[in-house]
């Protein structure tokens, strides 16, 4: 295996510009996620990174070769598409072993690795099926073993379950982070689906119309975004944000919410990181499971503040209810509330905001304040 490295990598078309300046360190062994909306570079990167599209400037490193004008057949990576790409006509195993055949690899040894990766992804009894016989998952399954016969030392997967329905891709999902401890090799992932990102990947990289926004565990991407866009991105419901006012003084800040129905507590670890901005108009941040029923309120919330507000839409989903509601001045956010919540249609309810997980935001950069 190997790590592979980006250094200032661009690529443009034209004017447009798809990839900028991207520095990116993936180690080896690693399982790295690229995450951000259509249009944001992902894809591009992964194929810049397979030599299927020509660098505009930067460098690739593969291990310690610089793979800048390696072909993509020499580069030693296997790539998984969006789509299947099997051969009809062929059986599974054959599909397995058409590129180590190319390759002329020895008979015995193209054996060995089918039948190893034909055990690992529990495709065994498949091997004498054409594709059209095959499932949406067992497909999938065999297109990943078609990358994992190559021994590789990087596997790039391009949103390789997005053609999946929503449980086959969850329990694919589990398969390949089974699949990754048990090579330990280094992946890259491209996704659009945060929530594929957050559960796979050791590390995420948030991209934005080309740019790297943000890059670290998922956790600490979740917890500590450094600006509105990884804030809103990251997180399902979205982050709520709020136009603010912070006020008070060093030792008694409020944030004033809603035209100034809403004046809540700073909490005082965070006050000494933000207090050059009392007086300043700034955007306030809270995510959803960040507000609660009070009948519900964990004693983990220490620094809690009571926000009235009017039910607009509830939407139950079993383990767990979506309120859409109305502040004082009409602002509407969503909290992601216990399913036992007592709060009805159209009645002013009281809810806790837990102030522990406040983000605060530059209206101007949208970067985050006092992290």
């Amino acid at each position: 295996m190997a790590s592979v490295t980006l250094q200032g990598v661009t690529k443009r078309f034209g004017e447009v510009v798809a990839v900028s300046n991207l520095n990116i360190e993936v180690q080896d062994q690693e399982f790295l996620v690229l995450v951000g909306p259509s249009g944001c570079g992902k894809s591009t990167t992964l194929r810049l990174i397979a030599g299927l599209e020509e660098l505009t400037e930067g460098n690739i490193y593969i291990g310690d070769r610089l793979v800048n004008d390696v072909a993509p057949k020499d580069r030693d990576i296997a790539m998984v598409f969006q789509s299947y790409a099997l051969y009809p006509h062929m059986s599974v195993y054959d599909n397995l072993a058409f590129g180590l055949r190319l390759r002329k690899t020895p008979k015995k040894e193209i054996e060995r690795r089918v039948q190893e990766a034909a055990e690992l992804l529990a495709i065994g009894e498949l091997l004498d099926r054409k594709p059209k016989q095959l499932s949406g998952g067992q497909r999938q399954r065999v297109a990943l073993g078609r990358a994992i016969v190559r021994e590789p030392k990087c596997f790039l997967m391009d949103e390789p379950l997005s053609n999946l329905d929503a449980k086959l891709r969850v329990q694919t999902r589990a398969e390949l982070i089974r699949l990754h401890e048990r090579l330990q090799t280094t992946v890259i992932y491209v996704t659009h689906d945060q929530t594929e990102a957050m559960t796979m990947g050791s590390r995420i990289a948030v991209l934005r119309d080309g740019v790297l926004q943000q890059i670290g565990p998922p956790q600490e991407v979740y917890d500590h975004p450094v600006n509105m866009f990884v804030g809103g991105f990251i997180g399902s419901p979205a982050m709520n944000f709020y136009d603010a006012k912070l006020t008070g003084t060093a030792d008694n800040m409020i944030v004033e919410l809603f035209g100034g129905s809403a004046r809540l507590n700073v909490p005082p670890d965070r006050r000494a990181a933000v207090a050059r901005h009392i007086g300043e108009d700034l955007i306030f941040g809270l995510r959803p499971e960040d507000i609660f029923d009070p009948a519900f309120a964990p004693s983990r919330a220490t620094v809690n503040e009571i926000v009235h507000s009017k039910v607009d839409v509830s939407e139950p989903l079993g383990s767990e209810v979506y309120l859409y509601l109305l502040s004082g001045d009409d602002t509407s956010y969503i909290a992601r509330v216990d399913p036992r919540t007592t709060a009805e249609l159209g009645a002013d309810f009281q809810l806790v905001w837990d102030m522990n997980h406040m983000h605060l935001f530059d209206p101007m950069t949208q970067e985050v304040l006092g992290s």
